[in-house]
C-alpha cells in the first residue's frame, strides 16, 4: 500500500500555552476531541486516546497512543480509523511562537494511504486548525 505524508498549518491568536492546553482538554472548544460522541483520553506518553465522530451519516472511531507531550512546543502521537485501513499513522503537531500572542501550529500527519480516503484527512485537519482559530476569534455564544 502506497503512503502519503499531509500537512497543515495555521497561525492561531493565542499563545503556544494557551493552545497546547485546548489541544490536550477534551472539554474545551476548539480542541480535536471536543464534541466528539464518545472520549477516553490520556495525554501523557504512552497513554491512549479512543474518540468517535459523527461524519456521512455514521460513527468513526479513531484511536491511538501519544508519544510525545512537551509543553508547550509539541505533541505526538499513533493514528488509527478505519480510513487508515488499521495503518498505524503518527500525527505531529508542533506550536510555534510568534510573538506574544499568537502561535504558528504545523501538523503533519505521516504514513497516510495514499487514496481518497486517507488524504481526505488532510480536509479533516485543516478544519480542526480552523475549529482552533475560531475559539481564540470568536465570541463565545
Amino acid at each position: 500500500m502506497k503512503l502519503c505524508e499531509l500537512t497543515v498549518s495555521r497561525t492561531i491568536p493565542a499563545s503556544a500555552e494557551e493552545v497546547f492546553d485546548v489541544w490536550v482538554d477534551s472539554n474545551t472548544p476548539g480542541g480535536p476531541w471536543f464534541g466528539a460522541d464518545r472520549v477516553i483520553i490520556n495525554p501523557a506518553v504512552d497513554g491512549l486516546f479512543f474518540h468517535t465522530v459523527a461524519h456521512e451519516g455514521r460513527n468513526w472511531a479513531h484511536y491511538g497512543r501519544f508519544l510525545a507531550i512537551e509543553r508547550p512546543r509539541r505533541i505526538q502521537h499513533t493514528w488509527v480509523s478505519e480510513s487508515t485501513k488499521g495503518v498505524e499513522s503518527t500525527v505531529t503537531v508542533t506550536l510555534e511562537p510568534k510573538g506574544n500572542d499568537a502561535t504558528l501550529v504545523t501538523l503533519v500527519h505521516k504514513d497516510v494511504p495514499d487514496d481518497e480516503q486517507g488524504r481526505q484527512h488532510q480536509d479533516g485537519w485543516d478544519w480542526m486548525l480552523a475549529s482552533l482559530v475560531d475559539r481564540f476569534t470568536k465570541p463565545e455564544a
